[in-house]
């Protein structure tokens, strides 16, 4: 089973960074992870922030964050989330379906006596 990140929205912010105190370098960055097997692909249902400098080279906790920067961390979300959630099928799981409908319904009709 493999593991991917997608990256879902990153924005550059004009705030100032907690640490540094220069105004040009915060980057949000959202993430969400998804799960490939042989039969589905499945995003999963957190996804994940981070607040990095590019100024300092540091990334920013959100202890450290201001009310500015967690208003703008508000809206960026709202934009991350437009990912939703789904499931999608590969052809293998179609082709294992369609043979254990083959196989039931042979069994059915070698149990059925003829009339």
């Amino acid at each position: 089973m493999k593991q991917r990140t997608h990256t879902l929205h990153t924005a550059r912010l004009k705030n100032n960074c907690p640490t540094c105190f220069g105004t040009d370098g915060l980057e949000f960055t959202f993430t969400q992870k998804e799960k490939e097997t042989p039969f589905f692909k499945k995003p999963a249902s957190e996804i994940e922030s981070k607040l990095y400098c590019h100024t300092c080279k540091n990334d920013i906790y959100p202890v450290n964050w201001t009310e500015d920067i967690e208003r703008v961390f508000d809206y960026n979300k709202k934009i991350a989330e437009t990912n939703k959630q789904y499931l999608k099928v590969k052809p293998l799981f179609y082709i294992l379906v369609i043979a254990a409908i083959v196989l039931i319904a042979a069994v059915v009709y070698l149990l059925i006596p003829t009339i």
